[in-house]
């Protein structure tokens, strides 16, 4: 039985960058403990299926592409993109079993990503309208694995008082550790809120952010955090330059998950993408020696099995929407019983 709420499996994840997945080769990965083959067929579509052949149980990411088919490595029994098993080699002529078929599943490509739902979805993906618009650039990042609970991970992303402590000099002032005042509202699956907090300044190594030339920079932050995992966070400095993280959490497993984060400005789009991917591999590898440390590795939903101060009012209200909409991890667990 499946450790992880009922209502994650309605939900859109992400499982790969779209560059991921070639035209020629299956991708293998695991959402919610199941797994799964991405792969194209010749129109370019992505495809989702359980990575499984009925026949002897052999990873079909493991396989080839053939005639707009999947083909499992063992006997090239091969599936077409409905699931259903078309061809089987060893009986050529003979009617195919309606058994042999592997389970197909939703999948979308959107903001450069593959997306798959395990089952019927109740959340639309959010929408950022930079992303689409030809004057920003657009700079993929990551993924990054960690072994911890994607919340975990996602709460770290949104955390304000870290910044000082494990980020100085890079998004956070020791000299400034306060965090200001800010009030979190939650529309639907939604949560908005803003803050205007220090910022370090730029450095030599990582110049990549728009802050003014001033001793102590501010930062403008807008965020959405959309259940369960997602977050589009707007930057800004007071002038015309802009900044859109969007980051995006796949649940692998009950202790690992992958953070994807993609970037886009309106600014400096000439400076080349690996600026602002080894600033961001350096941020997140700074947070994965802190976040892997934490005891339990799943976010404890329960208020009381944590002290929460009014600085942590964004997990405070994360975690309690992931409890009232049914997606904090014992839910199942929890209704079983």
């Amino acid at each position: 039985m499946s450790k992880f709420a009922e209502k994650l499996f309605n939900c859109w994840h992400p499982v790969a960058y779209a560059r991921e997945v070639v035209a020629d080769k299956p991708h293998g990965t695991k959402l919610l403990d199941e797994h799964l083959v991405i792969w194209r067929t010749a129109d370019g579509n992505a495809h989702a299926m359980r990575d499984l052949c009925i026949h002897r149980g052999t990873a079909l990411s493991l396989g080839w592409i053939n005639d707009d088919c999947l083909v499992c490595p063992y006997h090239a029994w091969h599936y077409d993109e409905s699931g259903a098993c078309v061809k089987i080699p060893q009986k050529e002529g003979l009617s195919i079993p309606t058994k042999a078929r592997t389970v197909k599943y939703r999948c979308q490509e959107r903001y450069g990503l593959i997306w798959v739902a395990l089952d019927e979805p109740i959340y639309d993906l959010p929408e950022i309208p930079e992303f689409e618009d030809g004057s920003w650039k657009m700079v993929e990042t990551g993924p990054y694995e960690w072994k911890s609970d994607a919340s975990r991970q996602v709460e770290n992303f949104t955390d304000f008082g870290h910044f000082p402590w494990v980020h100085p000099g890079l998004l956070g002032d020791p000299e400034r550790p306060i965090v200001p005042k800010y009030t979190v509202e939650i529309r639907d699956n939604v949560l908005h809120y803003s803050v205007v907090r220090p910022e370090a300044p730029n450095t030599d190594d990582f110049p990549v952010f728009a802050n003014e030339e001033v001793l102590k920079p501010e930062r403008r932050s807008r965020y959405e955090l959309h259940l369960p995992y997602s977050i589009v966070l707007r930057l800004g400095w007071g002038g015309q330059a802009g900044m859109v993280y969007f980051y995006v959490g796949q649940p692998i497993s009950e202790n690992k998950c992958k953070g994807y984060c993609i970037i886009g400005r309106n600014y400096d789009l000439d400076q080349p993408d690996s600026f602002l991917q080894n600033f961001e591999d350096t941020i997140f590898g700074q947070d994965k020696v802190i976040v892997e440390s934490q005891r339990p590795e799943q976010v404890p939903f329960d208020l009381a099995d944590e002290l929460h101060l009014k600085f942590d009012a964004v997990a405070i209200n994360y975690r309690r929407a992931m409890m009232q909409q049914g997606l904090d991890y014992y839910h199942y667990l929890d209704v079983a019983e």
